[in-house]
């Protein structure tokens, strides 16, 4: 469970495609202007997630011995983002984009780190425990919850610590590298 939980919240904090975009916007348009894409990307969260519960749930229940397969596959995933996290630079902020609820809903749709993060979590850790659809939703919906609280956190917080990070990015993401290929090494079951 404390393997699920860190893997669950590094996943979530981590830079990607929707948090930047959040962080990018509150910066450009502020909250006001902003929030119509802030809303889309948290419906496009949750409806991802949910899309995920029901694509698991489907292999799970018709083609079981793949799933085995799906764990190592998600262990690939961790040990790539890992690799990627590490060697990431803070992004240019420069670029423009137009604040609506659907720009930020169909982001989820392409965002391929969701996608992954939901099948990941749920090949490697739940599946083993729980098969049943309502479990698997469930969770997705808490995975969609916790990416959702994070983003609000880039929205607020990411503008005050932009500059410190950019100061201690490296260290910053050597460290989260680090836990996230503790969290692939918990998936093998050594």
């Amino acid at each position: 469970m404390s393997s699920f939980l860190v893997f669950v919240f590094i996943n979530a904090f981590t830079p990607g495609p929707g948090n930047i975009l959040a962080l990018n916007t509150i910066s450009n348009y502020g909250w006001k202007k902003g929030k119509r894409l802030f809303f889309g990307i948290f419906a496009g969260y949750y409806c991802v997630q949910a899309l995920c519960a029901f694509f698991v749930y489907g292999l799970d229940q018709f083609l079981h011995p793949v799933m085995h397969l799906l764990k190592y596959g998600g262990i690939i995933y961790i040990t790539w983002l890992a690799l990627h996290v590490a060697l990431s630079n803070p992004c240019d902020q420069s670029e423009k984009k137009e604040a609506s609820f659907w720009i930020g809903f169909i982001l989820q749709f392409v965002n391929v780190k969701i996608f992954l993060f939901g099948i990941t979590v749920l090949t490697g850790y739940i599946i083993p425990y729980y098969a049943s659809f309502r479990m698997l939703l469930l969770f997705e919906m808490f995975i969609a919850t916790i990416g959702s609280i994070a983003t609000i956190t880039w929205i607020f917080f990411g503008a005050a610590f932009q500059k410190p990070y950019s100061k201690h990015f490296r260290i910053v993401n050597v460290v989260l590298a680090l836990i996230l290929l503790e969290c692939a090494y918990q998936l093998t079951g050594n």
